[in-house]
């Protein structure tokens, strides 16, 4: 959840860096700074605004930048303001760096980034182009397909394909194999995804997927796939992490499961042979580059052990980032701890791109 990564990297870095916290509300507005550390650092008084910020669906998010004090952006203000107006004062009131903690939509899209380079203020993580190609899982998966990455069948529909002709657009989704999984192109935490096991129930989650995009992907399904994950860290010459693995009981990865204390196990590094895990890297280094990634990014495969085959699923830009999150736990293992993987960042971010 963004309020909760945002809260961690605030406890790591607080009293070592000029912080002011900006945290987004359903709204889509910026809340003052007062109001938005009180909403990281006292969330159970926060006022309802940061409270519905703080709800982890996607809606909200948070955001910290680096280099103005107190008294900086929005701190005297008295009332929430839209985004474009608060970042547009950053550069004259001498931000040194944003670190953007927003997850779906607008966040990690490449949205706020093209604002962020419009006003030419330095920002962590991958520009617009890796921002926005990441966040589209077709334009992602057209991406790797030109590469010749090894991923699982896909198929697409638009909405106003599905509302003129349902049956056309089934057609084309007929060579994919059961089961499947359908999914909004642009959307994150597992929400409006579906596990589909057969045709009679294709429809349904074809449909559930619309009120989310208008785009919709359908994936085929792997069997008894091991979830693996390596963490990037870096710009053009990135450096990867060992592997992870995410097990848990429940049908595939869900909202639930990824968000609820308990329901999921992380194993670093995880036990799959020394040939497996390097290819993983290898393959997580290189998709980083196709998507033109920079700063960090926590890239997704899927292990198939009958037959030794690794799926590249999807690469993540602005990973879950609180001290438990798989991608700053991966840096942990590769001796990184959470505080210098945070003043890396911020480094990293002040390069010339």
């Amino acid at each position: 959840m963004s309020l909760a990564s945002a809260r961690s990297v605030l406890e790591a870095v607080d009293g070592s860096l000029d912080i002011t916290p900006l945290v987004i509300d359903r709204r889509g507005r910026l809340l003052p700074a007062a109001l938005s550390r009180r909403a990281l650092t006292e969330p159970s008084t926060a006022s309802g605004d940061a409270d519905a910020a703080g709800a982890g669906d996607g809606a909200g998010g948070a955001g910290l930048d680096a280099g103005a004090g107190p008294g900086g952006s929005g701190a005297a203000a008295q009332e929430a303001e839209d985004v474009a107006s608060a970042l547009s004062r950053a550069r004259s009131e001498g931000f040194d760096v944003v670190f953007p903690l927003l997850h779906g939509p607008y966040g990690e899209d490449g949205s706020v980034q093209g604002l962020l380079r419009l006003l030419g203020v330095p920002f962590v993580g991958s520009d617009v182009l890796g921002s926005a190609v990441a966040m589209d899982k077709l334009m992602m998966k057209a991406v790797f397909a030109a590469h010749g990455f090894s991923q699982v069948g896909f198929g697409g529909v638009t909405r106003a394909g599905w509302l003129a002709d349902r049956q056309g657009s089934l057609a084309k989704l007929a060579g994919l194999a059961w089961p499947r999984f359908v999914k909004p192109a642009n959307l994150g935490s597992s929400i409006g995804i579906r596990r589909v096991e057969a045709p009679a129930e294709l429809e349904g989650a074809i449909d559930a997927a619309f009120a989310f995009d208008r785009r919709v992907i359908v994936e085929e399904g792997v069997r008894q796939a091991r979830e693996l994950e390596v963490a990037v860290l870096g710009n053009d010459a990135p450096e990867v992490s060992p592997v992870g693995e995410i097990r848990f009981q429940a049908s595939f990865y869900d909202y639930d499961t990824k968000y609820r204390d308990g329901r999921a196990e992380l194993l670093i590094p995880a036990p799959v042979p020394v040939s497996v895990a390097e290819r993983a890297r290898d393959l997580a280094r290189r998709a980083f580059a196709a998507l033109d990634g920079a700063g960090l990014a926590r890239v997704d495969f899927l292990y198939r052990e009958d037959d030794d085959t690794l799926f590249l699923n999807e690469v993540n830009t602005i990973p879950g980032f609180t001290r438990h999150s798989m991608y700053p736990k991966l840096f942990q293992a590769a001796g990184v701890p959470y505080p210098e993987l945070i003043a890396r960042l911020l480094d990293l971010a002040c390069e010339p791109r």
